[in-house]
């Protein structure tokens, strides 16, 4: 028996440094309404849209992943139909 611990799931490995959902959507409430004030400079502007983007596009990954793997729990194919084992006989 080995007392290696078990290697992390790739995704998992990437998520470690990345905000959690709950997170990444507090930000960009946060960066919407500081750009909607209308009041930064061009370059603050930028910087806090990029910023807002790379949110966004993660927090987008990791629902398309919880989607996949409610799918997975669930039962159901890609198309939401109910997934049916055919028995042998």
């Amino acid at each position: 028996m080995s007392d290696r611990a078990p290697k992390p799931e790739p995704q998992a490995a990437a998520d470690a440094g990345a905000p959690s959902f709950e997170e990444a959507t507090r930000r960009l409430a946060q960066i919407v309404a500081e750009l909607e004030s209308g009041d930064l400079p061009l370059d603050r502007s930028l910087a806090l849209f990029e910023e807002g983007v790379g949110l966004a596009r993660g927090a987008e990954q990791r629902l398309d992943r919880a989607e996949r793997r409610i799918e997975e729990l669930l039962g159901f194919d890609a198309q939401g139909k109910p997934k049916v084992r055919e028995h042998g006989g």
